[in-house]
């Protein structure tokens, strides 16, 4: 597979616009190349989640999967190639990962030799990815067709440069809420003014040093973070509630349930702690044999995943899971966001060997 094919099938994903909640276009294209490319897999599909699987009776099957929907345009809609290189929407998180994806399965399906074939694999193409935990199509399989998602691997090809992006964070965030009593500004001390109340827990927030957490080697660094913060009803009122929204990434040598109980110590003071999601952080797994094959064999870079991704849904579920994708992260949601064909013939070269299909 050569990078100019790699890049055309990115273009060609790039071109179907699929924001969060409109991936259906997408998934109908991506189910259609499934069909005619690769038709010794199964191919499924609930709602805008597309799951193809080859069932040849290996001992190990490897899942490999992507999401469908991109975050809103940034002036970059539509897809621009300049020689090697393509920008636009999307082009890094993640089509350039779907079109490797979609061309392993390709090859999978036309494998004629399945004795090199090394593994059983599944191919996962799902929506939502970009927005709220709720409409997430990975959490929706696993809720209700699990078997299809089963395996003894996961790698999300999420933009990682050809790092191998080890784990990931976990996330919480936690509301605090800070009550007084309303008073004309003008006689506060007839009042009580919450703004004020939550300033001593904002101040210890903001002194708060990043922590540098190392797992089997792998640096994590943590964050606290105020996020959000609301209060005030009008500008002659001394305001009677304040709210402040904090958002903890903690290293997967950590629970939700202790990384919980971390930021509300820190909210010390607070009427009242709401906790609006938690989400659990996903080990590196460096010494899972799969893992430890992959890193060794292609010499890959190893580093931690700064963020929360789907990863962490495998590991919930006992399996390993790594990210590993072509795409330089740091431009994901920007207006400069591209991939090369180098980097996806890259990618693709590594993960075609690997399952024995290159």
């Amino acid at each position: 597979m050569d990078a100019g094919t790699l890049l055309g099938i990115t273009e060609e994903l790039c071109a179907v616009p699929s924001v969060s909640g409109n991936e259906a276009l997408l998934a109908d294209l991506v189910e259609q190349r499934l069909r005619a490319e690769a038709p010794e897999l199964r191919v499924d599909r609930l709602g805008n989640n597309v799951v193809a699987r080859t069932e040849h009776g290996h001992d190990k099957r490897v899942v490999l999967g992507g999401h469908l929907d991109t975050v809103p345009s940034n002036g970059n809609a539509a897809p621009e190639r300049e020689g090697d290189t393509l920008h636009g929407l999307g082009t890094a998180d993640m089509k350039g990962g779907l079109a490797i994806l979609l061309a392993l399965a390709a090859a999978a399906g036309h494998a004629t030799d399945h004795g090199s074939v090394r593994f059983d694999t599944t191919y996962v193409f799902y929506e939502a990815e970009e927005i709220a935990d709720e409409f997430n199509g990975l959490r929706k399989l696993f809720a209700e067709r699990p078997a299809w998602l089963a395996g003894d691997l996961a790698l999300l090809l999420e933009p990682t440069a050809g790092w191998l992006e080890a784990g990931c964070q976990g996330t919480v965030h936690v509301r605090a809420t800070f009550r007084g009593e309303r008073a004309h500004s003008a006689r506060p001390w007839k009042g009580r003014n919450a703004i004020h109340r939550a300033a001593p827990v904002l101040e210890h927030l903001a002194r708060q040093e990043t922590a540098v957490m190392e797992v089997e080697g792998v640096p994590y660094r943590e964050s606290v973070q105020v996020v959000r913060i609301e209060g005030g009803v009008a500008n002659n009122v001394v305001p009677d509630v304040c709210s402040i929204v904090v958002n903890r990434r903690f290293a997967p040598i950590y629970s939700t349930e202790e990384a919980i109980a971390q930021v509300e110590a820190l909210l010390e003071g607070a009427d009242e702690l709401e906790i609006l999601n938690a989400s659990n952080a996903a080990p590196p797994n460096l010494r899972d044999p799969l893992i430890a094959e992959l890193v060794g064999t292609f010499d890959l870079g190893v580093r931690a995943k700064l963020g929360w991704t789907d990863v962490a849904r495998f590991a919930a579920a006992g399996m390993p899971a790594a990210n590993f994708g072509p795409g330089d992260p740091e431009l994901a949601h920007t207006a400069d966001e591209e991939v090369t064909g180098e980097a996806l013939d890259g990618c693709y070269a590594v993960l075609g060997r690997f399952l024995g299909l290159a």
